[in-house]
């Protein structure tokens, strides 16, 4: 009787500090920090990992990329409309027999040499213009050649204008599309960029939750090994059954698995921020620490108002407005142009001649020509237009029932009412999405107060169940479960704090940065 009553005061004894601590009143997360405090890693501060993400953010990259890809295709479309120099040349030596008299030879030798140079282009509003120089200098052996060698030259500036094709509409359709395009994927560029910042803040606030998990969950832990020993010792003095030593085992199990679990949730969320941001912990550290805490107070919006400023001001949003137009300017532009084609085509040049005189006998006379002139003057006389032409005429082309022009125009026409679709789709979604994330911002502040009150009553429940655990009125079963109560509001109190941040981080996000910041 006298070793029970020892034995009994020994576990009294030992049980008074945990007792004490049980009894002890504090703030909801104040057991929590000293384990925080403890945790190894980096720290991250939450500017710092926006800063890296948005060198390092592979999605921002793409989105660059894109955007690059964007300004070479407006670059391709406007060099259509860029002079062009061309320039040709041929030589032709050729020998070939002959059976008349007026061939001039019987073997006749032709020596020609043939060029065209000159510039060509074609306007915003359709027209294609070209002006051109073209030679031949001709030498030959035939006796009836007045002039060997003989320099022929002549000069045109040619058009073609169509009048039917929709002018500016037509001719200026791929650049006009391509400098949409690039309107849109730099709209999406930068929503990007905003994207990132939110999806940024989303995974830190992500692993500061992660952290206090891991921290409630080693707390629990270690008040499951005190409860344990506690159990063992009063099992020893005969207070207790073996059935509530085998709860309180039980009991720890559970919570060294879970907290292995809640070890590597931590690491897995540190490793996702840190492929996000590009950049792995310093030295030794095997994760990231989120430094800083969710803000605390938010600012008071209407939700319709904020609705209205993401349709108005979500670059997403716009870049698919910009695609409605990108659309439809080919199905305008094919609205002309399965019209029939008339153009008006003409030309306005000169000719020139030059040569050196060879006199030409035939029969009983010696034949000239008069006036010779060496290739420069060829050339001035087609310049000066001493020998001038021109012409102006039109080309029709009308295809029977016009169905290869309309069956385009639909396509295209149906193809702007898909993009106008998919805008629509998208507006509804943003609505959703931001009427959504407004709920849970206007609703942080009470969700954070009910969930802080969990955390007391349930750390009031434990301290109370400590106390008839020891007076005997719980059994060890009855105290594991306020235990696991315990943990689950703590980590429901984690989930507060940072759900409404995330939802913050939407907002901005959603409404390209025109949600304010919260107040720290």
């Amino acid at each position: 009787m006298l070793s029970r009553t020892l034995l009994f005061v020994t576990v009294t004894l030992l049980a008074l500090p945990c007792w004490a601590q049980a009894q002890q009143v504090s703030p909801p997360d104040s057991a929590l920090q000293a384990i925080l405090r403890s945790l190894a890693g980096s720290p991250l501060p939450l500017k710092d990992a926006v800063d890296q993400a948005l060198v390092n953010a592979v999605p921002l990259r793409k989105a660059e990329a894109a955007y690059n890809a964007a300004e070479g295709t407006v670059r391709r479309e406007a060099g259509a409309f860029d002079p062009q120099l061309f320039l040709s040349f041929n030589h032709l030596n050729e020998k070939q027999p002959t059976a008349s008299f007026f061939a001039g030879a019987p073997v006749l030798a032709t020596e020609q040499t043939t060029s065209q140079s000159g510039l060509r282009m074609k306007l915003p509003i359709g027209t294609e213009l070209q002006l051109s120089l073209n030679t031949s200098r001709l030498t030959t052996n035939s006796t009836f050649a007045f002039l060997t060698p003989e320099y022929d030259v002549f000069g045109i500036l040619s058009f073609r204008q169509p009048l039917l094709g929709g002018l500016a509409a037509s001719a200026r359709k791929g650049l006009t599309r391509s400098e949409l395009e690039l309107d849109a994927e730099k709209s999406r560029y930068d929503q990007q960029a905003i994207a990132v910042r939110s999806q940024v803040e989303r995974m830190y606030w992500d692993l500061h939750a992660a952290e206090r998990g891991y921290a409630v969950q080693k707390l629990t832990r270690d008040r499951a090994v005190a409860f344990l020993r506690e159990t063992e010792l009063r099992s020893r003095a005969g207070l207790v059954g073996p059935n509530q030593v085998a709860n309180a085992r039980t009991f720890l199990a559970q919570q060294e698995l879970q907290l292995i679990e809640s070890d590597e949730l931590l690491d897995r969320q540190s490793d996702r921020l840190a492929t996000l941001i590009g950049s792995r912990p310093e030295g030794a550290s095997r994760r990231f620490l989120a430094l800083d805490e969710p803000p605390a107070g938010y600012p008071e919006e209407n939700v319709d108002s904020l609705v209205e400023r993401a349709l108005k001001n979500n670059l997403d949003l716009q870049a698919a407005g910009q695609n409605i137009e990108a659309a439809r300017t080919f199905a305008d532009a094919a609205g002309w142009e399965a019209l029939p084609s008339l153009n008006l085509v003409g030309s306005l040049g000169g000719s020139g001649l030059g040569g050196t005189n060879q006199p030409v006998i035939f029969g009983s006379d010696t034949l000239r020509i008069a006036g010779t002139g060496s290739f420069g003057q060829a050339v001035n006389q087609v310049t000066r237009r001493q020998f001038p032409n021109w012409s102006l005429g039109v080309e029709l082309n009308f295809p029977l029932w016009l169905r290869s022009g309309n069956g385009e125009k639909e396509r295209l026409e149906a193809q702007v009412l898909s993009a106008r679709q998919s805008y629509v789709e998208l507006s509804r979604a943003l609505e959703e999405q931001v009427r959504s994330a407004f709920r849970e911002v206007s609703h942080g502040r009470d969700r954070i107060a009910a969930a802080r009150a969990g955390v007391e009553a349930a750390q009031e429940q434990v301290r109370i169940g400590l106390i008839e655990f020891q007076n005997g009125r719980m059994t060890a079963f009855e105290l594991v479960r306020l235990g696991e109560d315990y943990a689950v509001a703590q980590n429901r109190y984690s989930d507060a704090l940072v759900r409404t941040a995330k939802a913050a981080a939407t907002l901005r996000e959603l409404t390209s940065g025109r949600y304010p910041s919260p107040s720290q």
